[in-house]
């Protein structure tokens, strides 16, 4: 078993935020390959199935983005897998909207999320795909408003377009390995 973590913010009201990013990777990962995110456990909605022939879980947590490790380091000791059976796919204020960014390891920056999450299974030795959502010199409103704003419709284009293949690409890399 193989687990994609999207992070994201529970609630209609943070739907198609930049800082859900994740959680739209996973919804479109869930649409595109038949996976129902209808289960519930240990803070998390997920759905489990194949892709590439692997048998995977996709995850949303249900707590805070600041506060997905709980959920996930739950997840991580129910399945009994280890942190690199795990891809976290996250927003990066520091990438142009819909570049990304793959890596097997690495600390978790200035995302709280991420922080959280090292916290949370001790180590940094998981893999994770950012998605650019802007570059911080061209936002003219404070950071926290940005994040939570919600992309215009040629953004989440550009999101569920070239940039989700690219996503893709790089999930079926890792389920590989």
């Amino acid at each position: 078993m193989k687990c994609i973590i999207g992070l994201g913010n529970i609630g209609k009201e943070y739907e198609n935020t930049r800082h859900n990013s994740g959680f739209i990777a996973i919804e479109e990962l869930a649409r595109k390959y038949n996976i129902k995110l209808d289960k519930k456990r240990k803070k998390c909605i997920y759905g489990e199935g194949i892709i590439n022939g692997k048998k995977v879980s996709l995850i949303k947590p249900t707590t805070y983005m600041n506060l997905s490790g709980e959920a996930i380091v739950e997840m991580i000791n129910w399945y009994k897998i280890t942190p690199k059976e795990i891809v976290v796919i996250y927003d990066d204020i520091d990438l142009n909207l819909g570049t990304i960014r793959y890596r097997e390891k690495g600390s978790g920056g200035t995302h709280n999320g991420m922080k959280n999450i090292i916290a949370n299974i001790k180590t940094e030795e998981f893999a994770r795909i950012r998605i650019g959502i802007e570059n911080r010199k061209d936002i003219p409103i404070p950071l926290m408003d940005y994040v939570l704003q919600k992309f215009g419709s040629d953004e989440i284009n550009i999101l569920k377009g070239e940039t989700f293949l690219q996503i893709e690409e790089n999930i079926l890399k890792f389920l590989t390995k």
